[in-house]
This record gives structure tokens, C-alpha cells and sequence, in this order.
């Protein structure tokens, strides 16, 4: 990656000069606004604390949920910046506004060491603008922030789950800006490279999710690299519908039946669907589940796991993998009754490991999956933070966040 480091920008020091940062704090909530997976804050901890320890005026942007582009109470990272401010052992300041009258005021009175947060960056609707002027607009007030152009400030790209979004707050910054890739952007880039560039084989890869119109350009690309690919969740059910078998109530792309096919002609030999499944009469935590055989699904019944001898074989498959990427779980694993088929993946994935494998989690509801089950999270060689972008950078997309920090002219 050509791309500057957190080690160069504090090689060059950082002692009072104003940096910017933008990281993923798009952390789940529950009812009561209580943080339910914090794994995103903790993965920001180190780049945002070597920041502060070597005297920088940091201010940080990020988002949480959907909001429409206004400020929204339920989406406000207050939670995200006191649990931040518990994990770096200091105060960390939450702007009342994003590039407002309050968020100047305390960016000015940032003395060296301070962290200052910015609101949801996506209060305001100029980061998601389709309009490139709107955009730089408000990455302009952004870097005035830290003290603007030519002022010595700096910008850290450390959001990996974000870098695939060409947004005001991700790419447009950078330009304006010396930029650098902070230690999570780093790390994520450098093992997404190992994945596609110096892979060992063979080369196992764990599909799960519920639409294979989601996977299906990540599909195509690792069918023609991977030994064997393993697909489960609610997209296999859209695979055995292809294969001629009835599924029941179950999640069904009627749509993308022909593509299925297709794909099932074309990378037979490599792709692996489950010979089992878990279904039950509806969608729900208490619904009675029971094992059937995957050619044998009642019409009045929804597969919502893979079943044990899916497991068993998957299990076999990955084994002897060299390389293993897994990206989306094999079931409801929020409901215990259908979680064993992600459990027994995961686990088949850390036994790999332990016999030398590199094993990559890429993010989303996998890596909440490993941590909502229980399993150990140094089984696994990494766990991306990003799962969007991992899948699109393993399509062979161009991530723009990336990309910019690449260019040699941006903001230098």
C-alpha cells in the first residue's frame, strides 16, 4: 500500500498540531441505548490514543445508524464517546453539532492531548451528497477545524467500514489535507492484500447472509480463485431452489434462480451448499425446530439454519485450508435454536487456524456473531471491521478511501 502511516505522520510529531480523524463508531445499540458490540471502539483505541499521548489536538468524525441527514437524538454518539473516553482513560468531548457554532467553540479550545468528537457526521446531509460541491463544502469546515490548509494539520484515515463510500468525511478531507492511514486502515488493507495477492491454497471461503444479490459480485470474483467455496444463511436457499429442490417458506430470490444455476454449471466442483437444514413454521426466537434433509424441506416450513451434517462436511472442507475467508453466518444465530450451524463453522474455522491456517472474519454480523456466541476472537487470524468494504475489495473494486490516500497529490 502506497499510502503514509500513522508511524510517519508521529515520526514527523504531532505535538500541537490539530488532526483529524475519521473512524467507524457504527456500533449496535439496544433499546436502551446501551452499546451491544463495541468492537469498532476498541479497534479505534490505538490510533486515537497515540494520537493524544504525543500532544495532538484531535477531533474525530464519525457516524451511527441511518439518520436522514438532521440531527436525530436516537442516532447522537453521546454512548459511543463515553465508552471511547472509558477505554483511552480520559475525557473525550461530544460537539453538539457537527460543524456548528459548538464544535468550533471546542475545537478552538482543544489544547495538546485533547480528543474532541464530533455529532453523527451524517447529521449532516452534505456527507452523503451526491453533489461533489456540497461534499468538499463541508469537508472544508471540517479541516478548519484542526486549523485548515497549510496550518500544519493532518488527516488520519482509521474508518475502515467506510472506506468504500466516496463521502465528505472519508474522501473529500483527504484532499485538503496531508493524509495518512491509521492503524486499523493500515492493518485492514495490508490483510485483504494477503488474501488476494500472496494467498496459500487451499483456499477456503465461508458465504453466508440472506441475499445473494448481496454477494453475488464477490461470488463470482472468488469461484474462480478460491478451492472451494461454502455457502449457507438464507442465500442457499435461492441455490437449492436452482438445483430443482423444493424450500419451502424459506427466504427465496425467485429472481436470481437463473444466475444460481449458472453459477452451480459454471463452479460446480467448488461450490459446497448444505445437505441439511434447520427449518421451523415461522421467523421466530420460540419457533419448534426440527433437521430435515435439504431435498426434503416441507412446503410449510422456512430453513433458518444449515443443519449438523452440513457442518460435519463444511468442517471436513475447511480442515486442510490454508487460507480461510468467512463473511456472513449460516443462520438466525440471534435465536439460540438456530445458531449451531454459525457456531460449528466458526469453530471448524478456529481448528483451522490452529493448525496454521490465516483465517480472515470479514466484519458485519460475523464478527458480532463470534462475539455474541462466545467464541474466542484470537482463534481467528483478523477480524475486519468492515464488512462492505472487505467484500467490495475482494470483488476488485476500487475503495475510494483508499484510493485517495494512494494519490501523491492530495492534500500535500
Amino acid at each position: 500500500m502506497g499510502v503514509k502511516t500513522l508511524d510517519d505522520l508521529l515520526a514527523e510529531g504531532v505535538e500541537g498540531r490539530g488532526v483529524l480523524v475519521r473512524s467507524d463508531f457504527n456500533v449496535p445499540l439496544d433499546e436502551n441505548r446501551t452499546i451491544t458490540d463495541p468492537g469498532r471502539i476498541i479497534a479505534s483505541v490505538p490510533t486515537l490514543k497515540a494520537l493524544s499521548d504525543a500532544g495532538a489536538k484531535v477531533v474525530v468524525t464519525a457516524h451511527l445508524g441511518r439518520p436522514k441527514g438532521a440531527p436525530d437524538p436516537k442516532f447522537s454518539l453521546a454512548p459511543v464517546a463515553r465508552d471511547l473516553g472509558e477505554r483511552l482513560g480520559r475525557h473525550v468531548q461530544l460537539a453538539g453539532d457537527v460543524v456548528g457554532s459548538d464544535a468550533l467553540a471546542r475545537a478552538e479550545g482543544l489544547t495538546d492531548g485533547d480528543i474532541l468528537m464530533l455529532e453523527n457526521i451524517r447529521f449532516d446531509p452534505r456527507e452523503t451528497s451526491k453533489d461533489e460541491a456540497e461534499r468538499q463544502a463541508l469537508a472544508r469546515a471540517l479541516v478548519e477545524l484542526v486549523g485548515g490548509p497549510g496550518s500544519g494539520a493532518a488527516f488520519v484515515s482509521d474508518g475502515f467500514g467506510v472506506v468504500h463510500r466516496k463521502q465528505a468525511s472519508v474522501y473529500d478531507v483527504a484532499q485538503l489535507l496531508p493524509n495518512y492511514a491509521g492503524t486499523l486502515v493500515a492493518a485492514e488493507v495490508k490483510v485483504l492484500e494477503q488474501l488476494t495477492e500472496s494467498t496459500q491454497r487451499p483456499y477456503a471461503v465461508v458465504l453466508g447472509g440472506s441475499k445473494v444479490s448481496d454477494k453475488l459480485a464477490v461470488i463470482e470474483n472468488l469461484a474462480t480463485k478460491a478451492d472451494s467455496l461454502v455457502i449457507g444463511g438464507g442465500m442457499c436457499f435461492t441455490f437449492l431452489a436452482a438445483q430443482g429442490l423444493s424450500v419451502g417458506s424459506s427466504l427465496c430470490q425467485e429472481e436470481m434462480i437463473e444466475t444460481c444455476k449458472k453459477l452451480l454449471d459454471d463452479y460446480g466442483d467448488v461450490i459446497h451448499l448444505p445437505v441439511d437444514v434447520v427449518v421451523a413454521p415461522k421467523f421466530a426466537a420460540d419457533a419448534p425446530a426440527q433437521t430435515v434433509p435439504a431435498d426434503r424441506i416441507p412446503a410449510d416450513q422456512m430453513g433458518l439454519d444449515i443443519g449438523p451434517e452440513s457442518v460435519k462436511r463444511f468442517t471436513a472442507l475447511l480442515s486442510n485450508a490454508k487460507t480461510v475467508f468467512w463473511n456472513g453466518p449460516m443462520g438466525v444465530f440471534e435465536f439460540p435454536a438456530f445458531a449451531a450451524g454459525t457456531k460449528g463453522v466458526a469453530e471448524a474455522i478456529i481448528g483451522a487456524t490452529a493448525k496454521g491456517a490465516f483465517s480472515v472474519v470479514g466484519g458485519g454480523d460475523s464478527a458480532a456473531a463470534v462475539r455474541q456466541l462466545g467464541l474466542d476472537e484470537d482463534g481467528f487470524s483478523h477480524i475486519s471491521t468492515g464488512g462492505g468494504a472487505s467484500l467490495e475489495y475482494l470483488e476488485g473494486k476500487t475503495l475510494p478511501g483508499i484510493d485517495v490516500l494512494e494519490s501523491e497529490n492530495n492534500g500535500t
